[in-house]
């Protein structure tokens, strides 16, 4: 019976491994986005800590200023700060 519970107990583990992981959390997988020619939806998406109306913003500005030319670019889009280009720096392609 104790091995029946213990093969219960870890299956039930195995099955919420995936999600006790971050959503911007993939092993063995580089993310990389290029955000002079991403859609929102895959801004919103890729990017941590951006969301639709980011993403939207992000689409806005590059359309009124043309393409960024540096990461550190983004923090002059509305909403968008030094502290969230960090945390994407390694994502972000040109």
């Amino acid at each position: 019976m104790k091995t029946i519970i213990k093969m219960a107990l870890f299956s039930v583990l195995l099955l919420l491994a995936p999600l006790s992981q971050a959503a911007n959390e993939y092993e063995g997988i580089e993310i990389k986005i290029n955000i002079n020619n991403a859609n929102a939806e895959e801004l919103d998406k890729l990017l941590i800590g951006i969301g639709p109306e980011k993403a939207e913003s992000i689409i806005i500005y590059r359309k009124e200023k043309g393409d960024f030319q540096t990461a550190d670019d983004l923090i002059n889009v509305k909403g968008i700060g030094l502290s969230t280009v960090d945390k994407n720096r390694e994502r972000i392609e040109l």
